[in-house]
C-alpha cells in the first residue's frame, strides 16, 4: 500500500465527498485508504434517496503501475447493505458489514460530510432528520424534538453547556507529543519480535441521545475510530512471563421455590392485573406440592425460624433443609489487566538517554492533565499495545484493547546496590520498569472477527 495515496479524482460536481481515512482491515490489519462519495437523488430539500460509493486505493502492480483509487462498493440505504465490485476482497467485505470497522468509519465519514455541507462546506448542509430519511442514522444527534430537551440533572448532546464543557476539556496543559523511541538501540525494527506501546489521546464516550434505543450498549464507539490522536510510541523487547486471562463474572444465586412462586405472581400482577396475579399464585402453590399439609408444615417451620432468629429448624427436626434452587448466573463482564516488567541496562550514553526518555514518557502519559479551567481535570492518555512479529501483529500471542496505565513503578537499584556509570552522565547501571495496564472495555464475542472460519490468530 502506498505511503501517500494518489490524487482523488472520483468526486463529481455536486456530490458530497469525504476526506480520505485509513482503517485496519483483515487479520493482518492492512491499512486501507478509503473515501466516500454520496450523491443525493432528486432535488433538495425533498430528496428521494441517496447513493454512496466507497473508493479504496488499489496497490501498485508488478509492472510499474501506480496506486489508484477504485470503486469498491455502492450503497443506496446509508451503508446498511452494499453492492461490492471485484475490487473488494473478502476482508474488506467483512469490514464493511454492519458492526465492522470499515462500516463504522465510512458511515461516520458520510454523516460528517453531509452535516458540514460537503466539499469543505460549499454544498447544502443536510439536517439530521433528512439524513435519517435518506437512510443515514445520526450517531450523536437527537432524532426528534423530545430528544433535544435537557434531561433532569444531566446534559444533552449538542447543547450550549455540552459544547462549552467539551471545548474546555479538550484542551490541556502539558506535553502534546512524544517522539518515537525504542530500546535497545540495536533493536531491529520490523525484523525482531517486540512489544509496541502507542500513546493515544484519550477520547471519552460522547453523550448519546436521551432515547436509549440509540445507544449501542456494551460498545464504546470512540475507542475504535481510526482518526484518534496518536502522540507517539515506545518499542521494547518482549519481556518474559507474559500472559493473559479472560474472565467472566458468574456468581451462585439462590431463589427458593417459594420466592420464585411469589416472583411469578408479582410479575403477573403488574402485567395482567389482580386476577392474573391471583391465578399465577394459585397455580404456583399447586405446582409446589400436591399435599397441602406438607406446604402448611413447611410455611409454619419457616415462620417459626423467623421468629426465633434461626435457620436450622427443619434440619434439627427432620434432617432436611429448604431447597435453595441454587444456580450459577452470569453477573457481568470483567475488565482484563496486564503486567509487564522490563529490565533495561544501557550500554552507551545515547542508550541511557533513551532509557530515561522511556521511563519519563510512561510516567508523564499516565499523569492527570490540567485544563485551562480550575473546575476540570482531563483524563490521562491511554495506550494501544501490540505484540509485533516483523511489522505485523503476532498471530500466536494475544491482542489488546485500548488500555489505561494504572501503575508505573521504577526500581533504580535492581541489583540491590547503588551503581552508576562514570563521567558526567551518571546514568544508573540498570533500571527495572514495572507497568500495570487495564483495558477500557470488555472483550466481546464479535471481537473475534474470524467467525466460523478456521482462526488465523489467537485474538483477544
Amino acid at each position: 500500500m502506498a505511503t501517500t495515496p494518489p490524487t482523488f479524482n472520483g468526486c463529481p460536481t455536486g456530490a458530497y465527498c469525504s476526506d480520505q481515512a485509513m482503517t485496519p482491515v483483515g487479520a493482518d490489519k492492512t491499512q486501507i485508504y478509503h473515501r466516500t462519495v454520496t450523491t443525493l437523488i432528486g432535488q433538495g430539500p425533498a430528496y428521494a434517496g441517496s447513493k454512496t460509493e466507497t473508493y479504496i486505493v488499489k496497490p501498485a502492480g508488478p509492472a510499474g503501475t501506480f496506486p489508484t483509487w477504485v470503486l469498491a462498493a455502492t450503497s443506496t440505504d446509508g451503508g446498511k447493505t452494499q453492492t461490492f465490485t471485484s475490487n473488494a476482497g473478502n476482508d474488506l467485505k467483512k469490514s464493511m458489514s454492519p458492526g465492522g470497522d470499515m462500516y463504522k468509519n465510512t458511515t461516520k465519514q458520510t454523516q460528517d460530510t453531509l452535516t458540514k455541507g460537503g466539499d469543505s462546506g460549499k454544498l447544502e448542509k443536510i439536517t439530521a432528520e433528512k439524513q435519517k430519511e435518506l437512510g443515514f442514522v445520526p450517531q450523536s444527534t437527537a432524532t426528534n424534538p423530545e430528544d433535544s430537551k435537557p434531561e433532569a440533572g444531566g446534559l444533552t448532546a449538542g447543547s450550549t453547556e455540552d459544547k462549552a464543557l467539551s471545548e474546555i476539556s479538550s484542551k490541556y496543559i502539558g506535553r502534546q507529543n512524544y517522539p518515537d523511541v525504542h530500546y535497545p538501540k540495536k533493536l531491529k525494527l520490523n525484523e525482531q519480535d517486540c512489544i509496541k506501546f502507542t500513546i493515544i489521546r484519550y477520547n471519552p464516550v460522547t453523550l448519546a441521545s436521551s432515547n436509549t434505543s440509540q445507544r449501542n450498549v456494551g460498545f464504546l464507539p470512540n475507542k475504535n475510530e481510526t482518526n484518534r490522536s496518536i502522540l507517539g510510541s515506545i518499542i521494547l523487547p518482549i519481556p518474559g512471563n507474559i500472559a493473559d486471562k479472560n474472565s467472566a463474572d458468574w456468581q451462585k444465586q439462590d431463589m427458593s421455590i417459594i420466592k420464585e412462586t411469589m416472583a411469578n405472581a408479582t410479575n403477573s400482577f403488574f402485567i395482567g392485573g389482580a386476577e392474573a396475579g391471583k391465578n399465577a399464585a394459585e397455580q404456583g402453590v399447586k405446582s409446589i406440592s400436591s399435599d397441602t399439609n406438607i406446604l402448611k408444615g413447611f410455611v409454619a417451620a419457616k415462620v417459626t425460624e423467623g421468629i426465633l432468629g434461626t435457620s436450622n429448624l427443619l434440619a434439627r427436626q427432620y434432617g432436611a433443609v429448604s431447597n435453595p434452587n441454587a444456580e450459577l448466573l452470569f453477573n457481568g463482564p470483567l475488565l482484563r489487566d496486564f503486567s509487564f516488567i522490563f529490565k533495561m541496562s544501557p550500554r552507551s550514553p545515547e542508550e541511557a538517554k533513551d532509557v530515561r526518555t522511556i521511563i519519563r514518557y510512561f510516567k508523564q502519559a499516565m499523569s492527570v492533565k490540567r485544563t485551562e479551567s480550575v473546575l476540570l481535570l482531563r483524563s490521562p492518555h491511554t495506550f494501544a499495545i501490540s505484540y509485533l512479529s516483523g511489522n505485523k501483529e503476532h498471530p500466536y500471542l494475544n491482542k489488546f484493547k485500548e488500555c489505561a496505565l494504572t501503575g508505573c513503578g521504577v526500581n533504580y537499584t535492581p541489583y540491590g546496590s547503588y551503581m552508576t556509570y562514570g563521567g558526567n552522565d551518571k546514568s544508573m547501571v540498570a533500571y527495572e520498569l514495572s507497568l500495570i495496564f487495564q483495558e477500557l472495555e470488555p472483550v466481546f464475542d464479535d471481537d473475534y472477527i474470524d467467525g466460523d472460519e478456521i482462526p488465523t490468530e489467537i485474538g483477544y
